[in-house]
């Protein structure tokens, strides 16, 4: 029997940097954080699932985007009561908004919606949850 999502993997070129951006702006909280043979990771708790963020001992590249004709994850979604605020306070911390925010095109499970890109690149969506939800 299904309990629910657990957990998400990503990798990270700095660890604190991606901490802060995720718990300090975003509001995870460090389940947690451990060193192992080939770097270090974390575990960031939503409350409702994980980000496991991998710093691997090596030369990481920034994150790429996928092209629409190829398989893959595209973006990393995040709920919040209202937009305003986290929208407000990711672009003073110099994250500007890519798109958004701005109702969404499936208001059947989304109501407004915005995106931005966290340190290392990679896309992460903003959104309001549709009434009901």
């Amino acid at each position: 029997m299904l309990l629910g999502f657990e957990h998400v993997g990503t990798t990270t070129i700095d660890l604190d940097r991606a901490i802060a951006f995720y718990c300090g702006l975003l509001g995870l909280t460090v389940a947690l954080r451990k060193h192992y043979d080939r770097g270090e990771v974390a575990f960031l708790d939503t409350g409702s699932g994980m980000l496991e963020v991998a710093c691997p001992i090596a030369d990481v590249a920034r994150s790429r985007d996928v092209p629409p004709h190829e398989a893959g994850l595209r973006h990393l979604t995040f709920a919040f009561d209202s937009l305003d605020p986290i929208v407000a306070r990711l672009e003073a911390a110099g994250f500007p908004m890519i798109e958004g925010p701005r109702a969404a095109y499936y208001n059947e499970v989304l109501k407004r919606l915005a995106f931005t890109r966290d340190p290392d690149g990679i896309l992460v969506e903003l959104v309001e949850r549709a009434d009901g939800r």
